[in-house]
């Protein structure tokens, strides 16, 4: 799954939500700059997007009539990596601009964004926001580039319908893969077409989760040796996972015959009651609710079984090389105001307001908070939830102690090979997984040894 085009489309729901980002707390909020400043921006919806467009065009004025001394100059869309460079050259990139979380390392590396590190003392709930999650955005050199402001990590996706009809419990998901492939035989036995467990193998989204599961039992799919990086998953954990789901696809039988399955299908497939469970994040409820008619309250999102490390990502802004200090105090006076994503104290309020537009309040991310900042979060859900919060509480109860994994460099290409490998287990009982993680291995050091 290009999760790029999620993150795009997660941006665009914050601005729908008003939740983009923030960075004052109530009672500290920054000084107006003393002279005139005027920044430019990016994340305002197409003018096709009538809607979000005012709504960002309001927000505009009120922010400017708020604080006289800055000015916005918003530009629309977003990061597009393609075009980035020739954006940065031509002097056309603007002063604040949004990320995916694979983004900033480079960005930093090659010293094309600025320390914003002096500027966030004035805004001091960057505390409360997860180390991992700031982690992405710190430098070698211990200095903060940019601030995210919404994340996702992939868990088990299940039915909670099928998990009470087959005996087991709706509160208590799997935890382990060994679960997992116990769960998923009791699942099929309920027969009428039911598969206990689902997994991709096409357009990326196969490579996709074999890294996910490559994490989830502490492996890799690349790892970083001096300033080279090496595929790191042809050895015994890649031989574990590709095992485990040629076990489930051909010896229980538990994921159907139907295979080549990518993004939607297990989407549809969960949304008609029958099938027990998959590996998915919290984004894609509102899918298999909205667009596939389902309910909210046959489904449940548990902890990563193996529980060793969790694929994630994400979004946040950075801010450009050589901006002042008054233009990234602007700037973060702007996002502060956007919305409440990293400040808690406008949580309720941008909760309140997302309930009254028929909007889910209530799923477990994005969450980008820790300390007292989690618990004004935690508050703000519960009284404004409209959907089962309950039913993530298995998810909830792991985000903190299962490590957040980035994807590797040049992803999307490396996806694409390992599919293949995903592909063959799933369709071919004969399938050699030696041989398919030693071409794979081959391939995939091809790709990485053009990462600069």
């Amino acid at each position: 799954m290009n999760r790029r085009l999620l993150g795009k489309s997660l941006a665009l729901a914050l601005v729908a939500g008003t939740t983009m980002l923030g960075a004052a707390c109530a009672g500290d909020e920054p000084e107006t700059p003393s002279g005139p400043v005027t920044i430019t921006v990016n994340g305002m919806p197409p003018a096709t997007d009538a809607v979000n467009r005012a709504n960002f065009e309001a927000d505009v004025k009120a922010f400017e009539a708020k604080y006289p001394n800055i000015k916005i100059d918003a530009k629309e869309g977003f990061m597009d990596p393609q075009t980035f460079a020739t954006k940065l050259a031509g002097g056309q990139l603007e002063d604040v601009f949004y990320v995916y979380l694979t983004d900033p390392a480079a960005l930093i590396a090659k010293r094309q964004v600025q320390d914003i590190s002096a500027q966030l003392a004035d805004f001091p709930s960057i505390k409360d926001v997860k180390p991992d999650l700031m982690k992405v955005f710190t430098g070698g050199d211990g200095k903060i580039y940019g601030v995210p402001v919404a994340n996702y990590s992939l868990g088990l996706v299940y039915n909670r319908t099928l998990f009470t009809k087959a005996g087991l419990d709706p509160a208590s998901p799997p935890k382990t893969w060994e679960e997992v492939r116990e769960a998923a035989k009791k699942i099929t036995a309920l027969g009428s077409g039911t598969v206990g467990y689902g997994d991709y193998s096409k357009n990326n989204t196969g490579g996709w989760h074999f890294t996910a599961e490559m994490y989830s039992v502490g492996g890799d799919v690349a790892v970083k040796e001096g300033d080279a990086w090496k595929a790191a998953f042809n050895n015994d954990k890649g031989k574990q996972v590709l095992q485990q789901l040629k076990d489930m696809r051909w010896t229980d039988n538990t994921m159907g015959q139907r295979q080549l399955l990518e993004w939607a299908d297990l989407l549809q497939m969960m949304a008609s009651g029958k099938l027990g469970m998959y590996i998915g994040s919290a984004d894609n409820f509102p899918v298999i609710v909205n667009q596939y008619k389902a309910k909210y309250e046959d489904f449940g999102l548990g902890g990563i079984p193996g529980g060793q490390g969790t694929l994630g990502g994400g979004d946040g802004y950075m801010f450009k090389a050589g901006l002042s200090p008054e233009k990234i105090k602007a700037g973060l006076t702007w996002l502060s105001f956007k919305g409440g994503a990293l400040d808690p104290d406008r949580i309720a309020a941008d909760n309140e307001k997302a309930a009254g537009k028929g909007q889910p309040v209530g799923l477990p991310q994005p969450n980008i908070w820790t300390g007292a900042s989690l618990a004004k979060w935690e508050e703000a859900t519960k009284k404004h939830a409209n959907i089962p919060s309950e039913n993530f509480g298995p998810f909830l109860a792991t985000a903190t102690t299962i490590p957040l994994k980035l994807e590797p460099p040049l992803a999307q290409q490396i996806y694409a090979v390992l599919d293949t490998a995903m592909q063959k287990v799933l369709t071919d009982q004969n399938a050699d997984i030696s041989k398919l993680l030693a071409d794979a291995e081959k391939q995939v050091n091809q790709i990485l040894s053009t990462v600069k």
